[in-house]
């Protein structure tokens, strides 16, 4: 399948900051991938960066085929873009807006157009200034796909909307994505609500890409697992890697294992408690994988502290 955005070795450096720091990643086409990280982890910076919006310091980003330093007006007629803190001529109407961006791009669609107007239900005859947050998200992101991109960037789309509002945004979003087979690479804190769009997730921390596979694949080998003792526990050192986030409490420990397998499951968890009674392992959601890796992101980020 080919990669829609390939990204090599990436670097930003903001004075003593390392941003983006050596950070790689390939998108595919028609994938929907979620670029998830904690506050400060560097991915505006690498969106930035890959749409030639901020220069990189080393490495390299190439959108559509071509270097981010080249992208021009051809690539960015097929790129879609929606940031929340994207600006636009608040004195417009929406009307207005629409009427002003779309010269600018040949393939403009009218049909479509009007009936994303219908499915979002915007005053078309309001100044954006006095729309609603939400309003003015769902005019940006109309005034963005109306052309029909080929990739659609979003740098969080629902930061500041209210439940219906992203519950109507992501519908929009979910249905147009689909039918239109666009590529979509959305960075967002809503977790819960990306879940509903990404077959694909990206974590980064401190500008270094952590994690790179399908939802699908991410989401079958992590398991929330408990395993209640006979008696309470001593310690647990020299517990398997992969057993992350371990904690104990009285006669249960429980931990996140990010790479479970059922067969041999038992005879691992017997190997190191082995006055185990019984165990239980559940699946997990994408928000609750998030943060299990966002507090060991946080722990490794802690520095040693010094002998007395």
């Amino acid at each position: 399948m080919n990669s829609i955005i390939e990204i090599d070795k990436l670097t930003k450096r903001f004075r003593s900051l390392d941003a983006v720091d050596g950070l790689s990643l390939a998108v595919p086409e028609g994938s929907v991938t979620a670029f998830l990280g904690p506050n400060g982890a560097g991915k505006t910076t690498t969106i930035k960066c890959m749409l030639n919006l901020l220069q990189a310091d080393g490495g390299s980003a190439r959108v559509l085929g071509c270097e981010a330093k080249d992208l021009g007006p051809e690539q960015f007629r097929r790129i879609g873009y929606v940031s929340e803190n994207q600006e636009i001529p608040d004195w417009m109407t929406v009307t207005q807006l629409l009427d002003y961006v779309r010269p600018m791009y040949p393939d403009w669609d009218r049909d479509f157009e009007k009936k994303m107007l219908r499915e979002f239900e915007l005053p078309t005859g309001t100044r954006l200034k006095n729309l609603s947050r939400g309003q003015r998200m769902k005019a940006a992101l109309l005034s963005s796909l109306a052309y029909r991109p080929k990739l659609v960037v979003l740098d969080e789309p629902f930061s500041g909307l209210d439940a219906l509002v992203r519950d109507e945004f992501l519908h929009g979003l979910l249905e147009l994505t689909e039918t239109e087979g666009w590529t979509t690479f959305v960075s967002s804190h809503d977790i819960e609500e990306v879940e509903r769009l990404a077959d694909r997730v990206a974590i980064i921390d401190r500008g270094r890409m952590q994690l790179d596979e399908s939802s699908e694949s991410l989401q079958e080998r992590f398991r929330a697992v408990e395993v209640v003792l006979e008696k309470e526990n001593g310690p647990t050192d020299g517990l398997p890697a992969n057993w992350i986030n371990v904690q104990s409490v009285g006669r249960s420990v429980r931990y996140i294992d990010t790479s479970f397998e059922s067969d041999g499951q038992l005879e691992l968890i017997r190997r190191h408690f082995p006055t185990a009674v019984r165990h239980d392992a559940q699946p997990m959601s994408l928000r609750d994988i998030f943060i299990a890796l966002a507090r060991t992101y946080r722990l490794s980020a802690q520095p040693e502290p010094h002998p007395a």
